[in-house]
């Protein structure tokens, strides 16, 4: 078992530097990489993104040892790099671009899946009186970077690859850095996750997510969460910064893109699969979020390689896991 595995936290830029070399490692090409420790996944970009990459980002914590990058919910941009850490609550459709980033020195992150059901058990540890009220949830927040966060972080990397010592040390790396963000002053927010209200507004984003392309009512979304039509529309754009039909209608938008840019289906086609009845309904919303029409869309994207690019640039995108 490694020694080292619960030292004395290193400082921060040591830390960095040593997270960065073991992404770097584990990451031998641009890409994702799962690390097969806790959830853990080698996030690695060479150059910057010439345009916004659009996908679904799970709840998640997200690490950058080298580079920037920008994530933009709705129409709220949110900048993070080695000094801000992200975090991520909800399923959520999100755009996002690298800003910094180069052959000699890649884009290089941590992305940190939350197991939802053991966050609920260390909340209730952390916060065993309760979590304390808040305002304002929302589905994406910027931390800033702790260097015992970071150095947990580099030591569960350097579990890759180890079988036997990932076994036994992963999940208590994983908790380490889980409890250290709860009892950070960013924790109750985190801990928002286990209050009913979340878990409410996570029901009506998880079915939309998975059957985006049906009729959303939102009277049926609201007896689903139990609360009003008018507390949900609320609770919900609190959370997502889009109403229902808003994140419904990026998430179809965003999956009729994909399917035009994998299986070269035409813009009536992939309309149709999304939900949308009418072409000329579809190809107008399409435009107003990408920019472009269709088919003028997919010429550009295939001009310019854009069906592989991006790499990173989200370091998760699922529909219908």
């Amino acid at each position: 078992m490694d020694a080292d595995a619960f030292a004395a936290p290193l400082p921060f830029d040591v830390g960095l530097r040593r997270l960065a070399a073991l992404l770097q490692a584990a990451a031998p090409r641009d890409g994702s990489f799962a690390l097969g420790v806790g959830g853990a996944h080698a996030v690695r970009t060479s150059t910057i993104s010439r345009e916004l990459v659009h996908g679904m980002h799970r709840p998640a914590l997200c690490i950058v040892a080298q580079g920037a990058k920008t994530v933009m919910l709705g129409d709220e941009a949110v900048d993070y790099d080695p000094a801000r850490m992200l975090i991520f609550s909800l399923d959520v459709p999100i755009a996002a671009m690298i800003r910094q980033a180069s052959v000699a020195a890649p884009y290089l992150s941590l992305r940190l899946d939350f197991d939802l059901d053991r966050l609920a058990a260390l909340i209730l540890q952390v916060y065993p009186d309760g979590v304390p009220s808040l305002r304002q949830q929302r589905a994406v927040y910027v931390v800033k970077a702790s260097a015992a966060i970071v150095d947990a972080a580099a030591r569960l990397t350097a579990l890759a690859g180890q079988a036997q010592d990932a076994a036994l040390l992963a999940p208590l790396i994983v908790d380490e850095i889980l409890i250290r963000l709860l009892r950070s002053d960013f924790g109750p927010r985190l801990a928002q996750l286990g209050r009913a209200q979340s878990h409410r507004v996570a029901r009506v984003v998880a079915w939309i997510r998975d059957h985006f392309d049906q009729p959303l009512r939102v009277d049926d979304m609201a007896s689903m969460a139990h609360m009003s039509a008018s507390s949900l529309h609320q609770q919900f754009k609190s959370h997502t910064s889009m109403s229902p039909l808003q994140f419904q209608k990026t998430l179809r938008l965003q999956e009729a893109r994909r399917l035009m840019l994998a299986t070269g289906i035409d813009a009536g086609v992939a309309g149709q699969k999304v939900g949308y009845l009418s072409a000329s309904q579809f190809s107008r919303e399409y435009a107003r979020h990408f920019g472009s029409a269709p088919t003028r869309d997919m010429s550009r994207l295939r001009e310019a390689g854009a069906a592989a690019a991006g790499d990173g640039a989200i370091d998760t995108v699922t529909f219908r896991q």
